[in-house]
C-alpha cells in the first residue's frame, strides 16, 4: 500500500450515498480522506461523509495525541484541511444521530510502521508542503506526518526566507538526509542537479533573467536557477528579492564562478522559480554539486 501526504490522492476522498456503503468501507479497512468541518471544545474533529456525520475522537485525532508528543494544535490547525481515517465503528448519539467514529491515528501508525520506518538516507519521496517558517519548511511525508527541510537545504542558491523558495500546500520530491532515533531531516538541493547540469542551461553571451539575492559591498549575487548563483558588479538602487536580466560574461566551471552584468532592473519582486528536478529516481547514494577538478568539492554521501 501506497501512503500520500494528505490531501494529495483525490481518490481518497469519497462521500457516501448510503450507511450501508459506510459499513462496507468500515469492513474493507480502506483508507479515506474528508475535509475537517470542525473541531469542537474537546478537540473532536467533524467530518461530512455524506450519509452520516463522521467524527475522529481527539484521542484518535492523531499519533502523538495519547503519548503526549503532540500539541491540541496539531489538531486545531486541520479546520477546513484533508484528513486521512479508518472508519472503526458508529456511536449512537442522545438524539438518535447514528454517527460514523473515525481514527486518524491508526492510519499514521500503519504509515510508520510499513513505509517511514523503512526510509533510508538517500530515499526519494513525493511530500506536501505544510507550514513554512524563518528556519526551514514543513512537510507531510505520509499521512499527516510531518517532518523538516531546513532553509539551507532548500537549495544551492542562499535564500533568506523558505518562502522564496517553496509555497504552502506544493506537492515537491525530497530526500532523506539524515536519520535519527527521533528525527529525520529532509533535503531539496540534492534534487535540483548539478553546477554543470545547471551551467549547462545557460551560455556565454546569453541575456537571462535572474533574481537578486544577496547585495553585498564586493558584488551583487543573483540566483539563476535554484541551484545555481553568479556574481555581477554592485550597483546602487538594487534590492533583495529583485527581479534583474542579466548579461553572463564568462562561465568558469574550475572556479564554480558565473560573472554577470546586470543590464535591467525590475520594480516588482520576483514570483517563486518552478524546481526543476535533475533527480527523480527511488534512492541516491552520492551527489557531487561541483565539478571534477574544481579547486573546491562540494558532495552529499547518504550510504
Amino acid at each position: 500500500m501506497k501512503y500520500y501526504p494528505e490531501g494529495t490522492n483525490k481518490a481518497l476522498g469519497k462521500k457516501f450515498e448510503t450507511t450501508l456503503q459506510v459499513k462496507e468501507t468500515m469492513k474493507s479497512g480502506d483508507i479515506v480522506e474528508g475535509r475537517v468541518l470542525l473541531c469542537d471544545n474537546n478537540h473532536n474533529l467533524h467530518i461530512d461523509l455524506g450519509a452520516c456525520r463522521g467524527v475522529i475522537p481527539y484521542r484518535e485525532g492523531a499519533f502523538g495525541i495519547q503519548e503526549g508528543t503532540l500539541r491540541d494544535i496539531a489538531l486545531i490547525s486541520k479546520v477546513n484541511k484533508s484528513v486521512c481515517f479508518r472508519i472503526i465503528g458508529f456511536h449512537k448519539e442522545e438524539n438518535g444521530e447514528r454517527i460514523a467514529v473515525l481514527s486518524r491515528r491508526i492510519v499514521q501508525i500503519e504509515c510508520i510502521k510499513n513505509f517511514i520506518n523503512l526510509l533510508k538516507e538517500g530515499d526519494i519521496i513525493d511530500a506536501a508542503v505544510t507550514h513554512l517558517d524563518a528556519f526551514g519548511a514543513f512537510i507531510d511525508i505520509g499521512c499527516g506526518i510531518n517532518s523538516l527541510i531546513p532553509i539551507d537545504m532548500l537549495s544551492v542558491s542562499r535564500i533568506s526566507a523558505p518562502s522564496q523558495r517553496l509555497s504552502e500546500g506544493q506537492l515537491i520530491k525530497t530526500v532523506l538526509r539524515k536519520r535519527e532515533p527521533q528525527k529525520m531531516t529532509f533535503s531539496l538541493k540534492e534534487l535540483l542537479g548539478t553546477w554543470e547540469e545547471n551551467a549547462a542551461l545557460f551560455a556565454r553571451g546569453d541575456t537571462v533573467l535572474g533574481i537578486v539575492r544577496s547585495v553585498e559591498s564586493y558584488g551583487i549575487f543573483i540566483e539563476l536557477t535554484p541551484n545555481l548563483a553568479g556574481l555581477a558588479e554592485y550597483t546602487e538602487d538594487v534590492f533583495e528579492g529583485q527581479t534583474v536580466s542579466v548579461y553572463i560574461k564568462s562561465i568558469i566551471p574550475e572556479k564554480m564562478k558565473i560573472k554577470l552584468a546586470i543590464v535591467e532592473t525590475f520594480d516588482e519582486n520576483c514570483s517563486v522559480p518552478e524546481l526543476k528536478y535533475f533527480e527523480t529516481g527511488g534512492h541516491i547514494s552520492k551527489w557531487q554539486y561541483s565539478p571534477e577538478g574544481a579547486v573546491k568539492k562540494i558532495e552529499t554521501v547518504f550510504d
